[in-house]
C-alpha cells in the first residue's frame, strides 16, 4: 500500500491507514449500498479525480477490502464489490454517518446529495431493521432527483436505490427530511411546511417518520444556537 503508515502496533492505527485516506469512505459507502463499475462509481462520487478513484480502490483491493470480478457474459465491465472484510465495516461506516449527521443542519453551498448517500441514510435511520412481523409496507422515496424505496416486510427493513413498483406510499422531500427523520419535525408539520409531500396513506407516513427516526438531533444545536467551544 502507498498510504503512510503511523508507526504503531495499534488496530485504531491499521484501520486509519486503510481507510483514512481521502474519498476513500464514500467509496465504501457506494459499495456497502452494492457492487459498482468503475463508471458508476465516477457517477456517484462527483468530484473525485479519476487517478485517485484508481488509485484508492488499488489500496482497497491489496488490503483485501474490495474485489474486482473481470467482464464476464455479457458484461463488460470490471466490477467492484466489497470482500466479507470489508462488509466488517458497514456498521463502522454507518456509526460515521450518524455521528455526522449529527452536525448538519443545511446543505452548504455546493452541496448536493447522491443515491448511495440517501440510501446510506436510510439504512442508518432503519436501525436494527426490527419492525412488526405482520408490516407488508413498500416506501418509495424521492429526495430532490435521487430515487430509492424503503421495505417494512417480514419483520425487517430494508433500503435500496431506485423506486419499487406498487409502492403503498410515494415521498418526496428536500433537505427537511433530515429533519423528520430527526425527530425535529413531525409528520404533520413536514406536510403542512411543504418540507415533505406525499402520495398515499397519511397513516403510512406517520408510521415511517416513527420507525425510521434516529437519535442524532439529541446534541444538535438549535438553529441560531452558538456553537460550543473548547478550551
Amino acid at each position: 500500500m502507498t498510504n503512510q503508515h503511523y508507526g504503531q502496533f495499534c488496530g485504531l492505527a491499521r484501520a486509519a491507514e486503510i481507510v483514512g485516506q481521502r474519498w476513500t469512505l464514500l467509496i465504501l459507502r457506494d459499495l456497502t449500498v452494492g457492487p459498482r463499475r468503475y463508471s458508476d462509481l465516477v457517477a456517484g462520487l462527483p468530484g473525485i479525480p479519476t487517478n485517485t478513484l484508481a488509485t484508492r480502490l488499488k489500496e482497497l483491493e491489496e488490503a483485501g477490502v474490495v474485489t474486482r470480478t473481470a467482464p464476464h457474459g455479457t458484461e463488460r465491465s470490471v466490477v467492484y464489490a466489497l470482500t466479507p472484510r470489508g462488509e466488517e465495516l458497514r456498521p463502522a461506516l454507518d456509526a460515521l454517518g450518524l455521528w455526522g449527521a449529527g452536525g448538519m443542519r443545511e446543505p452548504r453551498e455546493g452541496e448536493i446529495v447522491t443515491t448511495s448517500s440517501i440510501t446510506a441514510a436510510l439504512r442508518v435511520a432503519a436501525g436494527d431493521g426490527v419492525v412488526p412481523a405482520d408490516w407488508d409496507t413498500t416506501y418509495n422515496v424521492r429526495v430532490g432527483d435521487v430515487e430509492t424505496h424503503v421495505v417494512m416486510q417480514g419483520g425487517r427493513i430494508t433500503a435500496d436505490p431506485g423506486l419499487a413498483e406498487d409502492a403503498d406510499l410515494e415521498i418526496m422531500a428536500g433537505p427537511g427530511i433530515r429533519d423528520l427523520l430527526a425527530g425535529t419535525l413531525t409528520p404533520q408539520d413536514a406536510l403542512a411546511s411543504g418540507a415533505v409531500q406525499i402520495q398515499g396513506d397519511p397513516a403510512l407516513f406517520d408510521r415511517f417518520a416513527e420507525t425510521m427516526r434516529v437519535p442524532y438531533s439529541a446534541h444538535l444545536p438549535e438553529p441560531g444556537a452558538p456553537a460550543a467551544v473548547s478550551g
